[in-house]
């Protein structure tokens, strides 16, 4: 049998996909990247917005189109808020509490076993510490649909030295608030202390943080350069009245605070984040508040969200509704300012040395990540670079990405 496996939404997503596959692999049925010849076809889904839940009903009658005989698997966090309107358009539905025993549903199929080794296509692997928050976000709808967990660190470890023997260079901490990750007593910070010393990962990435999480302490951690110099911090406005309607837990001096301090502390850092526009009630003043905020920040890059309401939250039955042309409007204005200030700042690597982590060829040339999340391009003779680490200079912007020189000895 065949599995193809689709994921919607946040980096923990991604995670538990991984492990899904994983338990797939070791039960001896094989990954696909055709959907035709699939036998099963799982979605982990995503409910954040209504894109999410939209997308993942078209990508489900896709999947029956494509292959009338597929068995048809929804999972994830649609699944979780209102698994009955996915009720026709799959054969199983798996909340996310039943997601590590997903697999089992098909332990008494009609499976042909394979000796193959089975190689993942990532040069990155997805930990997940930890899942749901105790934010009171009054938009969001995560902590209704995401039950606490917590990891283990001796499993979180396990874990990655697990992916260190699998060859795997680079491992991302994911969750959904991984900053306030607390295991009987070991932090986030402690965790991060544990796996710098008792592993040899030779790059740890972090998924995300919150700006009230960012003190001196935790950055002196980013004096190993194991640590890729990227910070994901989620704005959501730069107006400090709608943050408090959104009920976040920071103003915009608190958040320029964090900024200014990782970049003090952590040189050549990147520093992204998210911006809702349209929220209930945002006037053109509090747009141009958040936009002119966002110019200030001169973000590496800005994911931009028009304000989706979520049912069951106090957003989601708030009055003062943006109309959806104004939303169309604002966020197109706000796109368009996070595609300036990324040529700016990817500008600013040219004649930098970084070092990238080799994904794969796509046409005559090499892609990869810097440790600081630009893509970059660059060209060698070598026969296989995929998942290797080597120097680069930048020499200069291409497309959505840098252009680099492969330093001598590198390749």
């Amino acid at each position: 049998m065949r599995v193809f496996l689709e994921t919607l939404g946040c980096k923990l997503n991604q995670a538990e996909s991984e492990m899904i596959l994983r338990d797939f692999l070791g039960k001896g049925i094989e990954q696909t990247d055709r959907l035709e010849e699939a036998d099963i076809y799982v979605l982990n889904t995503c409910t954040v917005t209504g894109q999410a839940d939209a997308k993942a009903r078209k990508l489900l009658k896709r999947a029956r189109r494509l292959n009338p005989e597929l068995n048809i698997v929804a999972t994830g966090c649609y699944v979780e808020r209102d698994g009955g309107d996915l009720a026709s358009l799959a054969d199983l539905l798996i909340p996310n509490g039943q997601k590590p025993d997903l697999v089992s549903h098909f332990e008494n199929s009609n499976c042909v076993f394979s000796n193959k080794n089975h190689h993942f296509r990532r040069t990155r692997t997805f930990i997940k510490i930890q899942a749901g928050c105790k934010g009171k976000c009054s938009y969001c709808i995560v902590p209704r649909i995401r039950p606490e967990e917590n990891i283990p660190p001796e499993e979180i470890l396990s874990q990655i030295r697990k992916r260190e023997e699998e060859g795997y260079k680079e491992a991302v901490l994911t969750g959904t608030e991984i900053g306030a990750y607390n295991y009987k007593g070991v932090t986030f910070k402690g965790l991060l202390e544990k796996i710098l010393n008792e592993t040899n990962i030779e790059r740890l990435r972090i998924s995300s943080l919150q700006p009230q999480e960012i003190d001196e302490e935790m950055l002196d951690y980013w004096q190993d350069g194991r640590l890729c110099r990227h910070f994901h911090l989620s704005l959501q406005s730069g107006s400090n009245s709608v943050l408090r309607r959104m009920c976040r837990c920071y103003t915009r001096d608190d958040f320029a605070q964090a900024v200014f301090l990782i970049r003090s502390k952590v040189p050549g850092v990147a520093l992204s984040t998210d911006v809702i526009v349209g929220f209930p009630g945002e006037s053109d003043e509090e747009f141009l508040e958040s936009y002119e905020f966002c110019q200030a920040m001169e973000f590496d890059r800005m994911h931009v969200f028009p304000f989706s309401p979520r049912p069951g939250t106090a957003a989601g039955a708030r009055g003062g509704k943006v109309d959806e042309r104004t939303k169309k409007e604002r966020a197109g204005l706000m796109l368009e300012l996070a595609r300036r200030m990324r040529r700016k700042s990817m500008s600013k690597s040219i004649g930098q040395i970084c070092r990238v982590l080799v994904e794969q060829k796509r046409g005559e040339w090499w892609s990869g990540l810097s440790d600081n999340y630009f893509r970059v391009y660059f060209n060698s003779d070598s026969a296989n670079l995929t998942n290797q680490v080597i120097k680069l200079k930048i020499v200069r912007l291409l497309g959505d990405g840098l252009w680099g020189e492969v330093l001598p000895g590198e390749s």
